[in-house]
């Protein structure tokens, strides 16, 4: 059994948009500074290497038939999207080995070789602490408009995970209105869901909660920032978006929540930030008195459920075996440190550094830390 009380984060911040190779270097150093503060589990939005196509929803002409812009930019978010596996998958591995902490990356996947060598899929990547590729989970319908951007995923990754901080499933956006999706998970016995969003805006709120509450398990839902400016500058915007270079497209809204369906910590909007959160699993026992839609509150005499898992993915992907009880024992108890204030050291190729600020904050009987970051001129997050 994994142990009581872990630490978990959600990364809410810009991606470098459409750049693969610098995006993961800040993934990679956002990931160090959240293992800082302790984190046993690290989560990063929807796509979020190499960033959300909000243009989708903001800009004209993106579904106009054979219109060079957008194909111009689908072959640059093609090259820009990670294969799995691959190097981009080692070096997220190689992070999370390195911190010895369970992680979560959203991405646009894309496969080099054979069926679907045309084909976006978006993807989860769940990561164990020796930095082993657990699952890879494919956003089963993309919605709307982002049907132009993604294929169809398959129910291969719809599944849980054993890792040091209990079971892990996933899902992506508007797969948490597809009850089947919902109650696989269920079924696999979630400890801790992972709800990855563009934005975690009213209604995503809304669904992550109503996910928390309906499985009795703890949700970290990770929303992403984009400004006007992380826009492709080919594409035009549409007539009624601003044209105010730091206007936030997506906003964050990310939290964490607990199994009784209230925020832990957040929901933050607006600002770069990490929501840290200690939680304890015990609590998923006492929120399970009332409500167990896998057993005492389902009633199979009268609905049948069942997952066909299809064959239909003809890349290779080599996932690790269920985790040994040795490996869900290697963590040992944390705790938060007190509030300080560092400097992100910049890469190169990096945005503006970052001033983290941590203060401690109660919510729902469980501790919580809201790591705001902000740029150097000392603006409050």
């Amino acid at each position: 059994m994994p142990q009581s009380i872990v630490v978990v984060a959600a990364v809410q911040a810009a991606p470098i948009y459409m750049n693969l190779e610098r995006s993961l270097a800040r993934a990679v150093e956002l990931i160090a500074e959240a293992a800082r503060r302790r984190s046993q589990l690290v989560v990063f939005p929807e796509s979020w290497l190499p960033g959300y196509p909000a243009w989708l929803d903001t800009c004209r002409d993106v579904a106009r038939w054979d219109h060079p812009p957008m194909k111009r930019l689908y072959s640059q978010l093609m090259d820009n999207s990670v294969v799995v596996p691959g190097p981009v998958t080692e070096e997220l591995g190689e992070a999370a080995r390195r911190h010895n902490l369970t992680l979560v990356m959203g991405v646009h996947e894309r496969v080099n070789t054979g069926a679907g060598r045309g084909t976006i899929y978006n993807s989860i990547l769940t990561f164990s602490p020796t930095g082993e590729l657990l699952n890879v989970h494919r956003k089963l319908v993309p919605t709307f408009n982002e049907r132009l951007i993604w294929g169809a995923g398959d129910g291969r990754g719809l599944k849980t995970v054993e890792t040091p901080v209990g079971k892990i499933g996933g899902l992506i956006c508007w797969e948490h209105w597809m009850p089947h999706a919902r109650q696989a998970l269920h079924i696999g016995g979630e400890d801790i869901h992972v709800a990855l969003w563009p934005s975690v805006k009213e209604m995503h709120q809304i669904a992550s909660r109503h996910y928390a509450f309906e499985g009795r398990c703890f949700v970290v839902a990770a929303g992403s920032i984009m400004r006007r400016s992380d826009i492709p500058q080919e594409l035009e915007m549409a007539d009624n978006e601003t044209s105010e270079e730091n206007e936030l497209i997506l906003n964050g809204g990310s939290a964490v929540i607990g199994p009784d369906g209230q925020y832990v910590a957040g929901p933050a909007f607006g600002s770069e930030v990490i929501i840290l959160a200690r939680i304890n699993l015990e609590r998923i026992r006492e929120e399970s008195m009332v409500l167990d839609v896998t057993g005492h509150f389902n009633r199979p005499d009268i609905f049948d459920f069942r997952l066909k898992e299809s064959d239909s993915r003809k890349d290779s992907i080599h996932l690790v075996p269920a985790a040994s009880d040795e490996f869900l024992h290697t963590s040992t108890e944390v705790l938060i440190p007190p509030s300080t204030e560092v400097l992100l050291p910049p890469s190169p190729d990096s945005p503006p550094p970052l001033r983290v600020i941590s203060s401690p904050r109660q919510s729902s009987g469980f501790d919580s830390d809201f790591l705001g970051m902000e740029k150097r001129s000392g603006q409050s997050a």
